[in-house]
C-alpha cells in the first residue's frame, strides 16, 4: 500500500520534482531503492486555497540515490509528469544557484503558513549543501524531503530538501542539531542533464530571475484545458501546421502541450491561427474561458500578433483593392478612427499606395490594444477600428467584404458584438461628414542649442476653416534637415487638398527671433511626382513668416493689429530707406504718424535691419517686407519686381511668382525676399500638451 510522503516542486505546469527516495517511500518501498518504479501512476496533491486537488502522475525521470561515504548521498532526484495541468493558482519554480550564506526557507508538505522551517546554507562539499537552523522556530523535519528552498531575498528557489540529520540518544551541549542537507540547483541541473532531461532545463533556465515565465504558464494551462484530449490536440495541430506551412507527422499522433507552447511563443502568427481553428470549434454560446485566457497570454506575449495567418492574407488582399481604387481613403480613416494614437508612418502622408499596405497593417497590429471593458470582455482593437471607418467610406461590396472580415474576427477574440457595433457607428456618422476645408498650413521651426548645424524641430498644425488649428503628427520628434521639412510641410498640404479637394497655397512659418532671417522658402520641399525634381517650398507655397516669440510680450499686440488691418487700405506702405532707417526714428513713426499703417519695406543690409524688423515687429505691424540679400540701400531696386506698393492682398502672391523666377534664375534676380504676414485673424497655436490613448501607457 502507498501513503503520503514528502513533497515536490513544480517545474513547468506539467512537471514536478521531488527526491527519488520520497517517491519511493510513498510507494512502500525502501527510500534508498535503486531500480525505478513500475508503478504507472502516482497521487499528486496540490495545497492550494480552498480544497486541496488531486492529480496522477508518471514518472518520467528517475535519477536513483547513489551512497557516498560521509553517510550522505548524491543523485536522488525524481521528474513527475502530470496527466493534467497543475492548479492555476501553482506557479512553475523560478531558480537562482545556492551560495554559502544564503538565508533560505522550507516548508511543511502541507504548504500551511505555520509549517515553515527557517535555515542558512552553512557548507558546500561535493556537491552537497549543508544547512544550519537556529534554536529557535520550527525545524526542518520527516515531510520536508523534496520540497523547494526558497531564498528569503529573492522570489526563487535555490534547491531541494534531502534530508535532516537526526539526533540520537539525550540531547547534549556538544551534539549537533537542526542541520540538514539539501542539493542545490547547480547539482540538481547537472544530474538532470546527465539523465537526458536538457529540453527541461531550458525551460527552466528560460525563466526570469524575478517575475518567471508568466506568459509559458498562461499558454500552457489555457492549453491543457482546450486540448487535453490527444486526439483533439492532433486535430487542431495538423490544422495549424497547414496553415502555417509545416509537414505533420505521419502516423497522426499528437504534439506534447509543451511543444505547442513552443511553437506559439516562437512563431508570430501561430497563436492566431490556433485560436481561429478553436473558435470555430464551439458554437456561439459555449466559448470556453480557457481561449479567452489564451488570447489573453496572447496580448503579453512579445511574439504573437493580433491575425490569423489566413485573416492577414485576406486583409491584405482587400487593403490593396481600397488603396488602388482611393489611395487617400486609408490615411483619412486612420486620422479620425485612431485620432489619439500615433499613426504607422506609412499612414501618415496625403495617400497610401497599394505597395504600403502590408508595411502599414504590421504597425497596426501592433499598437496596443486598450484597458479591458467594464463587462471584462477585451476592447476593440485599433487596426479593427480602422477597418470599420474604412469600410464606412466605401461602396457595396467591398464595404461588407470588410465588415464581414471584421466580424469574424471580433467573434474569434472575444469582442462584444455591441462594442464593435459602436465602432460602426461612429464610423457611418463619420463617412457622412462632409471634411473640414484647410485654409493654411502652420509650422513651428525651432532650434535647440544642441541641434546639429542646419538641423532644426518642425511642429505642423492644419488651420481648419473656422480657423480651428488641428496638430498633424510626425515620425520625427528630434532635429531634420531642412529638406525633411519642407517634404513634411508639403505633404500637410497636400494632405489638407485630397481630403477637402481645395487647394492649400498659405504657409505661416512660426519663428523665433534668430529665426526670420533663415531663408525657409529656399528650403526643398521635394514633388509629388518622383521622376520632376523638387522645387523650394516657396515657389509652390505662399510662405510667410510670424513671430510669436516678439509680438507675445506685447500685451496690446491684438489691439494693434486689428487697427493696422482696420485702415489697410487707406494708407500707404512705409518704406524705410538710408534717410529714415534710424531705429528711434522708425520707432517713433510707427507709434505717432504711421500708427495706422498695415504694411512697412524694409530696404538696406540685412543685418542692420534686423532691429528694425523686430521694432515693426513689436508695433503690431502685420505685413514686413524685405530683402535679407541686400548688401546695401543700393540694392532696393531688386524687390521692384514684387511691386510693394501694388495690392496689399495680392502681395503673397507676387511673392510667391516671384520666388518662382528667383528659382528660375538665380543670377538675373538678385533679390531674395521675406515676407512677415500676420492675419487679423491670427490665432495662437495649443501648447505642447499632447494627449495620447491611455492604454500607450507612459512609454509614448
Amino acid at each position: 500500500m502507498g501513503k503520503e510522503a514528502g513533497a515536490a516542486v513544480l517545474l513547468t505546469p506539467r512537471q514536478v520534482l521531488t527526491c527519488a527516495h520520497v517517491v519511493n517511500d510513498a510507494l512502500g518501498v525502501r527510500p534508498l531503492t535503486a531500480d525505478r518504479p513500475a508503478a504507472d501512476g502516482l497521487d499528486v496533491v496540490f495545497h492550494t486555497v480552498g480544497a486541496p486537488r488531486r492529480t496522477v502522475a508518471r514518472v518520467i525521470v528517475w535519477v536513483p540515490p547513489r551512497r557516498v561515504p560521509s553517510g550522505v548521498w548524491h543523485g536522488d532526484l525524481c521528474v513527475l509528469e502530470l496527466t493534467e495541468p497543475a492548479p492555476a493558482q501553482a506557479r512553475s519554480a523560478v531558480w537562482l544557484e545556492m551560495a554559502e550564506g544564503q538565508a533560505v526557507r522550507a516548508w511543511g508538505p502541507d504548504g500551511k503558513a505555520g509549517s515553515f522551517a527557517d535555515t542558512e546554507v552553512k557548507l558546500v562539499d561535493e556537491g552537497i549543501y549543508y544547512l544550519d537552523g537556529a534554536l529557535s522556530g520550527a525545524a526542518i523535519a520527516p515531510g520536508f524531503s523534496g520540497g523547494p528552498l526558497w531564498s528569503r531575498h529573492d522570489p526563487a528557489v535555490v534547491g531541494l530538501v534531502v534530508a535532516h540529520r537526526e539526533t540520537h540518544g539525550a540531547l547534549a551541549s556538544q551534539q549537533v542539531v537542526r542541520r540538514s542537507w539539501a542539493l542545490p540547483w547547480q547539482t540538481i541541473r547537472a544530474e538532470l542533464r546527465a539523465a537526458g532531461a536538457d529540453d527541461l532545463i531550458e525551460r527552466c533556465l528560460a525563466r526570469d530571475p524575478v517575475l518567471g515565465d508568466p506568459v509559458r504558464d498562461m499558454l500552457g494551462h489555457a492549453l491543457w484545458e482546450l486540448l487535453g484530449d490527444p486526439v483533439t490536440r492532433a486535430d487542431h495541430a495538423r490544422r495549424l501546421a497547414a496553415q502555417l506551412g509545416y509537414s505533420s507527422p505521419a502516423d497522426k499522433s499528437a504534439p506534447s502541450v509543451e511543444e505547442l507552447v513552443d511553437l506559439l511563443t516562437t512563431t508570430e502568427r501561430a497563436l492566431a491561427t490556433l485560436t481561429e481553428s478553436l473558435a470555430s470549434a464551439h458554437p456561439a454560446g459555449q466559448r470556453p474561458q480557457a481561449l479567452d485566457q489564451l488570447l489573453a497570454a496572447g496580448r503579453l506575449s512579445d511574439t504573437a500578433r493580433l491575425l490569423s495567418v489566413s485573416e492577414h492574407r485576406n486583409l491584405i488582399g482587400k487593403l490593396s483593392q481600397v488603396a488602388a481604387s482611393d489611395p487617400a481613403l486609408l490615411p483619412r480613416a486612420a486620422r479620425e478612427a485612431l485620432r489619439y494614437t500615433p499613426l504607422p508612418a506609412v499612414l501618415r502622408g496625403a495617400v497610401l499606395p497599394p505597395e504600403g499596405v502590408d508595411a502599414a497593417l504590421s504597425e497596426l497590429e501592433a499598437l496596443p490594444d486598450g484597458d479591458l471593458l467594464p463587462d471584462g470582455g477585451p476592447s476593440v482593437p485599433a487596426l479593427l477600428k480602422l477597418i470599420e471607418f474604412t469600410a464606412a467610406g466605401l461602396t457595396p461590396p467591398l464595404r461588407e467584404e470588410l465588415r464581414t472580415w471584421s466580424e469574424r474576427v471580433a467573434r474569434r477574440l472575444g469582442i462584444h458584438k455591441a462594442a464593435l457595433a459602436q465602432r460602426r457607428a461612429d464610423a457611418a456618422a463619420w463617412a457622412v461628414q462632409r471634411p473640414p476645408t484647410v485654409t493654411r498650413i502652420v509650422a513651428q521651426i525651432s532650434t535647440f542649442a544642441s541641434d546639429p548645424s542646419g538641423r532644426h524641430r518642425c511642429r505642423l498644425w492644419q488651420v481648419q476653416g473656422e480657423g480651428t488649428p488641428v496638430p498633424v503628427f510626425t515620425e520625427e520628434s528630434g532635429p531634420s534637415t531642412t529638406a525633411r521639412i519642407g517634404q513634411l510641410i508639403r505633404q500637410a498640404a497636400e494632405r489638407a487638398e485630397m481630403e477637402s479637394g481645395q487647394e492649400v497655397k498659405d504657409v505661416d512659418i512660426l519663428v523665433d527671433r534668430e529665426g526670420l532671417h533663415l531663408p525657409v522658402d529656399e528650403w526643398d520641399a521635394g514633388n509629388a511626382i518622383e521622376w520632376l525634381p523638387g522645387e523650394p517650398l516657396g515657389v509652390g507655397y505662399r510662405v510667410a513668416l510670424r513671430c510669436p516669440d516678439i509680438t507675445n510680450h506685447n500685451p496690446k499686440h491684438a489691439h494693434m493689429l486689428r487697427a493696422r488691418w482696420l485702415d489697410f487700405d487707406a494708407t500707404e506702405p512705409l518704406i524705410v530707406d538710408e534717410k529714415t532707417s534710424d531705429p528711434k526714428q522708425l520707432h517713433s513713426r510707427l507709434r505717432t504718424s504711421h500708427e495706422r499703417t498695415g504694411q512697412v519695406v524694409l530696404h538696406g543690409p540685412s543685418l542692420a535691419g534686423k532691429i528694425l524688423l523686430e521694432i515693426c515687429l513689436a508695433c503690431g505691424v502685420p505685413v514686413i517686407l524685405w530683402d535679407r540679400a541686400a548688401q546695401s540701400h543700393a540694392d532696393a531696386h531688386h524687390l521692384d519686381e514684387v511691386s510693394p506698393h501694388g495690392p496689399l492682398f495680392q502681395l503673397p502672391e507676387r511673392v510667391r511668382t516671384f520666388r518662382g523666377k528667383i528659382w528660375a534664375d538665380p543670377e538675373r534676380h538678385r533679390a531674395r525676399p521675406s515676407l512677415v504676414w500676420e492675419p487679423e485673424d491670427s490665432l495662437p497655436m495649443p501648447s505642447r500638451h499632447r494627449l495620447m490613448d491611455p492604454a500607450e501607457g507612459v512609454h509614448t
